[in-house]
């Protein structure tokens, strides 16, 4: 078995720790730029043999682009996306249950509050900005021993890496985490979803609206991109892992929302099957402890959550400028590893519960219940909304 020794001294011969990220999702990826800049060594292992551009479309909030103005990157981002003006939920048949007029709430609050950009191109701008000797490709690590002076993390391909300290962004089915937290598995919040990016064609659509059409245990959201492309996702109410959801077609999917109206039919209609990606809604129950000696959790691997507020790459992105602060901070990692705890529990717990009862709320079937909801929110004034946004904003770097 192959074993390397993370160490590197500076000039002055003071021992420099040496840190391992497991996981080049946006989360590893954001954190090891961030810790690169100021001038923390740290190496990222990664799963894939090859960075390949993949996935779909990211809805990022606010508080998202703060942090990536923490650590230098917003400029960067903000050039590889698109900033969209309105956000809006309607019925299934297009009539609008609550707006919310991000290009106001921007100007009043001075922050870029509702920006999209495809997953790939996010990668790609933080690929950019990392030295190549700091990415380790073909890296799945599959158990992990922790020592009094360092952690040994060994990967499938029969090797091993020993490194000082360990930050787990292995995302949601993370190794360190289910060793490290006993019944830490996701749960199943109750639906699936399909996802697809797709050339914008002759349907009429407004290119500077979010939206999502909600309807009887289905949802359809429509996100703009840059370059003239388009993201969208349906998601339906199911059991766990149904295989036969799990095969359909766009055609399938046509039929599932062929009541829904326009252009959600058009849309699917110009979606290839090539281009679907399904899987079913996860999150985990929120954990009462990040940092565990030597290692620290982040990103989905700590703090899993559905997409139904559009939080789970802004809690990665978050985490990472937030950690990369503390760990400057703090020269002692332990206690930087406890501080980033902290200051991230309350927070992504918070998250994590409101996006569950969201999806519940979104995802209701009684047409009774759906007219009162969709009628209480219709009543809900801006500023209710706008209180959200702030709170989304209010991070504690």
């Amino acid at each position: 078995m192959l074993v390397e020794k993370q160490h590197e001294s500076n000039s002055n011969m003071n021992h420099r720790q040496s840190v391992a990220i497991i996981g080049a999702g946006i989360g590893g990826l954001t954190l090891a730029v961030a810790l690169h800049r100021k001038g923390i060594n740290a190496i990222v292992y990664e799963n894939a043999s090859e960075m390949k551009f993949l996935g779909a479309g990211l809805a990022l909030a606010g508080n998202a682009i703060q942090s990536f103005r923490a650590i230098g990157l917003q400029d960067e981002v903000l050039a590889a996306g698109k900033i969209l003006k309105k956000l809006s939920i309607k019925d299934h048949q297009g009539r609008v249950i609550t707006t919310a007029d991000s290009e106001y709430i921007s100007a009043k609050l001075n922050i870029v509050n509702n920006f999209a950009v495809h997953r790939a191109d996010l990668h790609e701008v933080l690929l950019q900005q990392l030295p190549q000797e700091k990415l380790v490709l073909g890296k799945r690590a599959i158990d992990f021993q922790q020592h009094n002076d360092s952690v040994l993390v060994n990967f499938a391909d029969g090797t091993s890496v020993e490194a000082d300290y360990i930050i787990a962004s292995d995302g949601i089915h993370s190794v360190f985490r289910k060793k490290l937290v006993q019944n830490s598995e996701p749960r199943y919040a109750g639906y699936t979803a399909w996802r697809a990016v797709i050339d914008q064609s002759e349907t009429a659509l407004n290119l500077d609206e979010t939206s999502e059409s909600w309807g009887k245990g289905k949802r359809f959201g429509i996100v703009p991109l840059s370059n003239n492309r388009i993201y969208w996702f349906a998601t339906m109410n199911t059991g766990a892992k149904n295989d036969r959801l799990k095969k359909y077609t766009t055609q399938d999917l046509a039929k599932e929302f062929e009541d829904f109206h326009l252009p959600i039919p058009q849309i699917i209609a110009e979606t290839k099957n090539e281009q679907l990606i399904w899987s079913d809604i996860i999150d985990l129950e929120p954990l009462k402890k990040f940092a565990f000696g030597r290692i620290v959790l982040m990103g989905d691997a700590a703090h899993a959550t559905t997409p139904n507020m559009g939080q789970g790459a802004c809690m990665a992105i978050e985490d990472a400028a937030v950690l990369a602060i503390c760990m400057k901070e703090e020269k002692q990692i332990e206690k930087a590893f406890i501080n980033f705890e902290k200051r991230r529990i309350s927070r992504t717990t918070k998250i994590v519960n409101d996006s569950w009862r969201l999806g519940k709320v979104a995802q209701l079937e009684n047409s009774i219940l759906i007219s009162l909801r969709n009628t209480a929110m219709r009543l809900v004034p801006p500023s209710i909304a706008e209180k959200q946004v702030k709170f989304l904003n209010d991070i504690s770097f």
